[in-house]
């Protein structure tokens, strides 16, 4: 039986950046837009900005963990991780039986769920009901299912739809009922953000990946051209922030997380493989929360 520890583990609680992140960014986007509209004052800010965000920020998590346990379930039960040398996996090591991970997937996803479907009546946007339906499914069959999306290389494209343009704009537009400009920038970067993270796992796995069948984009890509492909996603959300900046000069706070992408693009650059990748991707997720927190600070100054 696994150790409360070992399903923490299992949760894998360094790509959770990827879940706080764009909630963070959303929140500071609503409430640099309600300001605009001279909307915002201490009742809205606790009564409206504050609830809601919390909502929006107990999705992502949950669908985050969600995710995370689904792939360890499906991809335990195909043998992919069974080679592997990443971060602990709770199928492919015994430690916890398969159809108690895939539980554990469904309940988290039932969770995200449940607190989306309070985000949406509190909000009273009831078409959203479809979009959080859509991004369920797609937790799950990104590497469960027949023909996992996971598996031919399609991956980064859910992250960057459903933990970028989806979670940015959609924590953004729960709060203030308007879709923006800035909310929409923000969501470009969060959501790059949140594919290097998925690229460091892949390119770690691309040779265990290969023998499994497993067409992530970075095995389509090769090894050079997903290093090139995550040093991008590093550093391309610093020059989407630049209107933003203009806009609203406090955001150049963003620029103070420039640093923390040096060490980690310096890494994959430079070639590192296997275990010496595993730091990157706490690097990385570490960039994108503290990218999301300055941007927040930044747009609520």
């Amino acid at each position: 039986m696994a150790t409360v520890s070992q399903w923490i583990e299992g949760a894998r609680p360094r790509t959770w950046p990827a879940a706080v992140a764009p909630v963070a960014a959303g929140t500071g986007a609503a409430i640099w837009q309600l300001r605009g509209l001279d909307f915002l004052d201490t009742g809205t800010l606790l009564g409206v900005v504050l609830p809601r965000a919390l909502l929006a920020l107990a999705v992502a998590l949950s669908l985050q963990i969600g995710v995370n346990y689904a792939n360890d379930y499906s991809d335990g039960i195909r043998g992919t991780d069974d080679e592997r040398v990443g971060p602990f996996r709770l199928t492919s090591s015994r430690a916890a039986a398969p159809a108690t991970v895939k539980r554990a997937a469904i309940g988290s996803l039932a969770a995200g769920a449940l607190f989306g479907v309070t985000l949406i009546a509190v909000a009273g946007i009831w078409w959203a009901l479809a979009v959080g339906s859509a991004a369920v499914a797609a937790a799950w069959f990104y590497t469960g299912g027949k023909k996992p999306y996971g598996y031919l290389g399609l991956g980064e494209l859910f992250v960057f739809v459903f933990f970028g343009l989806v979670a940015v704009n959609g924590t953004a537009y729960a709060i203030t009922l308007r879709f923006g400009w800035v909310a929409l920038l923000a969501s470009i970067a969060i959501g790059l953000l949140a594919v290097a993270i998925m690229l460091t796992n892949n390119l770690r796995d691309i040779p265990t990946d290969t023998i499994a069948g497993k067409r992530t984009l970075a095995v389509r890509l090769g090894d050079r051209g997903t290093r090139w492909l995550f040093t991008a996603t590093m550093l391309v959300p610093f020059v989407l922030m630049v209107p933003v900046m203009v806009a609203q000069w406090p955001v150049l706070l963003v620029l103070l997380a420039l640093p923390l992408a040096i060490m980690p693009a310096r890494t994959v650059l430079g070639g590192a493989m296997g275990r010496d990748l595993i730091p990157v991707l706490g690097a990385t997720g570490k960039l994108e929360l503290v990218f999301s927190v300055l941007l927040l600070a930044g747009l609520v100054i």
